[in-house]
């Protein structure tokens, strides 16, 4: 679809159909401002909250799944043994409980924080005028929510909006993993996959120290309940340590690289500068501390890429 619009000031715009995209040729134009939108936020603006009932479900089953480990392994392992094994007992009474909260906090703000989003509607023909761009400058228009839309953004049928550095949607956090909460998502893999391990070496001893007793004192459950209780910690241990250690290191690689899950998928070719390896990770955690292990401090943000005629300020 081509057409000129000529303003008073002499404003020109060529739209040219690109899949499901429009490229938009600017020519001159003022900066502009928008207030937040709303879509998708919940208590007053405040958290991002996407209402996908499968999302919402395997959240809850997240959750219900790190309180079966943390009720396992304190009342069937860890809490019957203090008497006989004390500084084993507490230690990992605290080693357990810190990595179920960071894995939960983790969880939480990945769930909650906005991954990214583009503001919608922002493509219209009276925004373009008031733009501040440079002559000949092209950006690309999102038909699906009328959006102005950055590079390397793309557009999640279940958010329903376009997201910058979108890698996926992930269901087991009910939101899409962008630029701004990737860092939460690694951090939340990480700490499920070493909470996973930490639990099937714990059903490992507990096995091992209730055949040696012959299931006598062992457990203040009977031994049927101890063995289908241990069973299915084990077999959640195993399964996502699996599945989660996969996922880190899909994360760990994109990072490397440079180039989202998305990007991978479609094998699209790099518009973009590549930044270093180094930088790259430096462009999610930020330089290195303890901090990047903490769901407690937000990823960094590049100025460079708060573009008034991308982002609402």
């Amino acid at each position: 679809m081509n057409y000129n619009n000529h303003s008073n000031n002499s404003n020109q715009f060529q739209m040219e159909q690109r899949d499901d995209d429009l490229s938009i040729n600017v020519s001159s134009g003022l900066g502009f401002t928008s207030d937040m939108d709303m879509h998708n936020r919940c208590c007053s603006g405040r958290f991002w909250c996407i209402q996908d009932i499968c999302g919402i479900i395997c959240v809850v089953l997240t959750w219900f799944l790190i309180l079966y480990s943390m009720f396992v392994s304190f009342f069937v392992i860890l809490i019957p043994a203090i008497s006989t094994h004390t500084i084993f007992s507490v230690f990992n009474l605290i080693l357990f409980m810190a990595l179920s909260s960071l894995a939960f906090i983790s969880h939480v703000r990945t769930m909650l924080t906005d991954p990214g989003a583009v503001p919608r509607g922002n493509a219209t023909k009276e925004m373009i005028q008031r733009m501040g761009l440079q002559q000949g400058q092209v950006i690309f228009k999102c038909q699906k929510c009328c959006s102005i839309k950055p590079e390397r953004a793309h557009h999640c049928s279940v958010c329903q909006r376009c997201v910058r550095k979108m890698d996926h949607h992930c269901p087991w956090v009910n939101n899409c993993v962008g630029e701004n909460n990737q860092k939460f998502f690694v951090l939340f893999t990480f700490y499920i996959a070493t909470l996973s391990v930490h639990s099937l070496v714990l059903v490992i001893l507990q096995f091992i120290s209730c055949v040696h007793s012959e299931w006598k004192e062992c457990s203040t459950y009977s031994p049927p309940a101890t063995v289908i209780l241990l069973l299915f910690l084990g077999f959640e241990a195993l399964l996502f340590a699996i599945f989660t250690t996969i996922m880190l290191g899909t994360q760990m690689q994109a990072i490397w690289n440079d180039e989202t899950g998305i990007e991978q998928l479609k094998k699209e070719e790099a518009r973009w500068i590549r930044k270093s390896r180094w930088k790259s990770f430096h462009s999610v955690f930020g330089l290195f501390s303890i901090q990047w292990f903490s769901p407690f401090t937000n990823p960094p943000l590049d100025g460079k890429k708060r573009n008034a005629y991308l982002y609402a300020v």
